[in-house]
């Protein structure tokens, strides 16, 4: 293949207009030769050029005693991939032949790598899945089957490679393949292929194998050309999450994004998830020239007849079944090496909105080699499972059956602001449909001026013993003195009465806390103001509390006794119990704590008398109420 960089592009962009694209991913177990059989039918096919095909050759030679072409290192790109042999990040390739233009993504096969895999299965329309002929389908390979049947594949190609090793036997490829076909039986396929082959040798990769001439199917790169992929993407109605508002002076305003499905002309009414106010489409832009319609896959930049109050994150449509709505059943993949527990916080990103949100309740998990729901509470990393989700706020979703892009989701821990994990929602509960607030005459603020005050929560947190519900009995009684209306919840008191069904495990302490944290904001909202006295260990946890009741009706007072004083306390014996083994995730011995890191107040008990700290809470109280009402007014 010969030319300049640019003459290449241009010719690669024309026969992709001409040809179509196929998207495909390779993946399976560690070992099996995904990167040897992609480089494989590239160089048997002439699709790599000149200065690769030297370059291979002489970095083979140097790696190797025999001298053999080494076809993965036109895929292995990292330094690390070459010295260890093996993928670990996802390689994107571009190629092009006369009947179809590709982009193949060769995914890593060690299961520590599995979030790797999952992102080349995500862009998707066709997976390659290798299996080795003297091996057959491991555990890890099951694993990428159901990744891509949940990132929305249905077209399967199985590469039983290394046939070579087994002597080109019909007999093991049969087997192989009748195991193969009761596998994907539970998967929701459009085609499903069994390709005997050998990447090393070129066996049924680009021709026909000599030594399998009982195989009458296709090579691998003739069932590539010609498979049909139904393209779900142009086939539904128009949908388009809004990536950026575009104003570049005072006369244009343009809803940028990448259409996600259907298409959409200028002229067309449209309208936003969720509102009921439509426009008309004013004009399209694709880069900076003029169209008259786009469709799904190009980026383009809409402007509208009328004004229509649009920012990132809404989406526009015309004539989709897609809707607004916080509470749905989703199919997660875990990739945190934090398990994944019910009543944690995550953000969730679907299309292009993020909000934060919780899993309800985990329904099951899956079970990698048999499909079967298994019951769980927790979520492994690299394990799938069936969740409950509730956001916090409304987004435009859609069943991924329907609409990948709105149907799908990725799940960002908010303290480390890395992935946790990536899922499809698989329906939607009508809750969100069926349940609507309702405004009442009488509000909070009518409450507030009726019992002449502001109302807000002082949250309490420290060690055990450190003093935490003897300080704020302190500030209750000031408070009540001062003819105040007030409510102080214990930890002790509220676990006896309300939340006497949970433990002490991590998953109980997130619902211990967001409960109390509800029923602070329903006392708020009632005009009282809210103690409450709880260990509330974990950062995480009293966050979502403060963005439950309201940060600015949230007072974070940290009780901060040293833990050996809080120990020689003991009121309760606990310590002593915890020291020697009789208590299990006891906070400060067999559990940690984790300190606010920007409290509102800091009190030692150890060092200030506790009238002495009262004092000072209820005049942060006090400063407080009176900006609130400065910024009120």
């Amino acid at each position: 293949m010969n030319g300049t960089n640019s003459e290449r592009r241009e010719t690669a962009q024309a026969e992709e207009l001409q040809n179509g694209l196929l998207k495909l991913v390779a993946c399976g177990s560690v070992d099996d030769g995904k990167s040897t059989l992609i480089g494989r039918m590239l160089y048997d096919a002439k699709l790599i050029y000149a200065d690769q095909a030297q370059a291979l050759e002489l970095e083979s030679k140097a790696g190797s005693a025999d001298g053999e072409l080494d076809y993965s290192l036109l895929l292995d790109g990292l330094v690390a991939e070459r010295e260890q042999g093996i993928t670990i990040d996802v390689a994107f390739r571009y190629f092009n032949t006369e009947k179809r233009s590709f982009i193949v993504a060769d995914a890593p096969g060690h299961e520590e790598y599995t979030r790797n895999m999952a992102v080349g299965a995500s862009f998707a329309d066709l997976a390659v899945i290798l299996i080795d002929a003297s091996k057959g389908p491991l555990t890890q390979t099951l694993r990428h089957m159901r990744i891509c049947a949940l990132m929305g594949i249905r077209h399967f190609v199985f590469a039983v490679n290394k046939m070579d090793e087994v002597d080109f036997s019909r007999i093991t490829f049969d087997r192989i393949a009748v195991r193969v076909r009761k596998l994907v039986d539970e998967f929701q396929t459009s085609s499903v292929v069994i390709i005997p082959l050998s990447a090393k040798n070129g066996d049924n990769v680009t021709e026909l194998s000599r030594n399998m001439d009982w195989y009458e199917g296709p090579t691998l790169l003739g069932h590539l050309e010609t498979v049909e992929v139904s393209d779900q993407e142009n086939a539904g109605k128009f949908t388009m999450p809004v990536q950026r508002v575009c104003r570049p002076n005072s006369s244009f305003r343009g809803f940028q994004g990448t259409v996600a499905t259907g298409h959409v002309n200028v002229g067309d009414a449209v309208s936003v998830v969720g509102r009921t106010t439509s426009a008309h489409v004013a004009s399209l832009l694709v880069g900076s020239d003029q169209v008259q319609s786009v469709v799904a896959g190009q980026a383009c930049t809409i402007t509208l007849d009328d004004e229509i109050d649009i920012s990132r994150g809404n989406v526009i449509e015309r004539n989709s079944p897609a809707r607004s709505g916080s509470f749905f059943t989703a199919k997660l993949l875990w990739m945190d090496d934090t398990d994944l527990l019910a009543g944690k916080n995550y953000l969730f990103k679907i299309g292009t909105m993020s909000v934060p949100g919780i899993v309800l309740s985990v329904k099951h998990k899956i079970d990698v080699n048999t499909g079967e729901h298994v019951p769980a509470e927790r979520i492994r990393k690299n394990e799938i499972a069936e969740c409950d989700i509730s956001l916090g706020g409304r987004v435009a979703y859609q069943e991924f059956s329907q609409n990948r892009v709105l149907g799908s989701m990725i799940l960002i821990d908010r303290l480390t602001n890395m992935t946790s994990g990536c899922g499809v929602i698989e329906h939607i509960i009508d809750r969100s449909d069926n349940l609507t607030w309702h405004e009442m005459d009488v509000d909070r603020g009518l409450r507030e001026a009726h019992m002449n005050q502001h109302a807000c929560t002082i949250w309490f947190t420290g060690l055990s013993g450190s003093g935490k519900s003897t300080l704020a009995n302190a500030v209750e009684r000031r408070l009540h003195a001062e003819g105040r209306y007030t409510m102080l919840l214990d930890g002790d008191n509220i676990r006896l009465g309300l939340n006497r069904n949970l433990g002490f495990e991590e998953a109980d302490r997130i619902e211990n806390i967001r409960r109390i944290a509800e029923v602070a904001k329903l006392m708020n909202d009632a005009g009282l103001i809210v103690l409450t006295s709880f260990i509330s260990p974990f950062v995480r946890d009293r966050r979502n509390a403060a963005e439950i009741i309201g940060n600015d009706n949230f007072i974070e007072a940290y009780v901060s006794t040293p833990l050996e004083v809080c120990e020689q306390r003991d009121v309760k014996g606990l310590y002593k119990k915890a020291r020697a083994g009789l208590l299990d995730n006891f906070t400060g011995v067999t559990s940690p704590y984790e300190a606010p890191v920007n409290p509102d107040i800091t009190i030692d008990t150890s060092a200030e008398d506790v009238e002495s700290a009262a004092e000072r809470i209820v005049a942060l109280l006090n400063q407080r109420i009176a900006y609130q009402q400065t910024v009120e007014e």
